[in-house]
């Protein structure tokens, strides 16, 4: 196992415990360098980064090497050049097979990760609507569900349909031309194209496909010009029956921000919705990705896993990490003890707490009896903890909008929506709030 091999499981833990921005600006240009009795030194590519991940991540950074490799006893940050971040990695003497980590290659030409495809992808109750759309849209390309749009929480494997049904289609139709990519790609390549004065250029690069998959199109909100060149571009594609995706964790009726005239062309297709997998669907979800390994993992284990990860499908990939990192340390069959000591260090194992644990625990933070976060009252000192109720509820708990309403005194989903978007925002400039909820976080864990 080298160094990077290392590292690299981790990466895979810390992405899914961090939103996208915070892994694409802290952890995305680092890599290990050294490993030395113990201490890991990661090389980063500034200063900055730097004194940012030993200020804000360095004890979460060890917990979580800790839970791979239980010799790690200390990290270190260095600034190296940047040609030594793409140096080879050295090894480390630990021996056994080879972690089935993720391959990182992109097509740069479609954006496809040829990873994905469906024969590894889970089909269960939670997806198979939206699975039997994909196949007929493969099957009949600009015909059938023209646009199809997919929608559901984070981490429930939207990306993996996205990328598997462009994967496919390249295989099926080898003629046709497939694009994969998300709202802010398109976003950064559009503001760019402008600035260059290269917007004709931008125009035909995207007018030119037969396959457009866009996937996280929940980012739209602010971005007007970008709504008014992806409208255009959608009406191009259309009249050309060019097949068109879209992935969203909303409906479109729910995305804040959204132009009316793109949601009704988002509406006009199959609307289809991802849920939470059952225990059934995590479980065959976890022995597909495990099954190289099936001898060293007892199915009591998985069970286990199954039974208590009951977020989404990147939390159980990133125990499934944490347990194949064991085993490879250990060179041993992993026992229900040992997956209970790993997930005792895991933030997002710990959360299996109550709604009304949560409520109780924000209304105690603020001074307030829970009765209140239930009830219609518009205190002023009642509004604001009822808020970060339904953020931490929607943030940390991938609970959907409905529900959170539902339980929080049967309150329209609009009500949550809004109450959600208001924290999300005031966070951006309000440091104070900022820490208020990391209390709260640190409480829940």
């Amino acid at each position: 196992m080298d160094y990077q091999q290392l590292w690299n499981s981790a990466l895979s833990q810390i992405e899914i415990e961090l939103s996208r921005v915070n892994f694409n600006t802290w952890f995305k240009k680092t890599r290990v360098v050294d490993y030395k009795e113990g201490e890991v030194t990661i090389g980063v590519p500034n200063e900055f980064v730097k004194d940012w991940l030993n200020q804000k991540y360095h004890k979460f950074i060890l917990r979580i090497l800790r839970t791979i490799h239980e010799g790690v006893r200390a990290v270190i940050f260095t600034v190296v050049k940047p040609e030594a971040l793409h140096k080879k990695s050295q090894t480390i003497t630990i021996t056994g097979q080879p972690l089935p980590l993720a391959d990182l290659y992109i097509n740069k030409d479609d954006g496809l990760n040829p990873r994905y495809t469906f024969d590894s992808f889970i089909v269960g109750s939670f997806n198979e609507v939206a699975y039997a759309c994909s196949q007929a849209v493969i099957n009949g390309l600009g015909i059938v569900y023209n646009p199809l749009f997919v929608y559901g929480n984070t981490g429930l494997g939207k990306t993996h349909m996205m990328q598997a049904i462009g994967n496919a289609v390249k295989k099926k139709h080898p003629e046709r031309k497939v694009f994969y990519t998300s709202l802010e790609k398109y976003y950064m390549d559009y503001v760019n194209a402008t600035n260059l004065n290269k917007i004709n250029s931008f125009k035909e690069k995207y007018r030119k496909y037969d396959v457009f998959i866009m996937d996280d199109i929940q980012f739209i909100n602010g971005k007007e010009r970008t709504q008014d060149e992806l409208f255009h571009l959608f009406n191009s594609l259309y009249e050309m029956n060019k097949q068109i995706i879209f992935s969203s964790d909303k409906p479109p009726n729910l995305i804040v921000g959204l132009e009316d005239r793109l949601r009704s062309r988002f509406n006009h297709g199959m609307v289809v919705d991802v849920n939470i997998p059952s225990f059934e669907s995590r479980l065959a979800i976890l022995q597909s990705k495990t099954k190289d390994y099936q001898e060293k993992i007892p199915l009591d284990v998985l069970e286990y896993v199954a039974e208590t990860i009951q977020g989404n499908i990147r939390e159980l990939e990133g125990v499934m990490t944490s347990m194949l990192g064991h085993i490879q340390m250990k060179q041993q069959a992993i026992s229900l003890l040992d997956v209970k000591n790993l997930l005792k260090n895991s933030v997002r194992a710990k959360k299996t707490i109550s709604i009304p644990e949560i409520v109780k625990l924000i209304a105690d933070y603020y001074h307030i009896p829970d009765v209140y976060i239930y009830n219609k009252t518009r205190r002023k000192d009642v509004v604001k903890p009822r808020q970060i109720v339904m953020y931490i509820l929607r943030e940390d708990f991938d609970i959907s909008y409905p529900m959170i309403g539902d339980r929080l005194g049967g309150r329209d989903h609009t009500t949550v929506i809004h109450s959600y978007e208001k924290i999300k925002g005031i966070l951006k400039d309000n440091p104070q709030l900022s820490r208020e909820i990391e209390d709260i976080r640190a409480m829940l864990v």
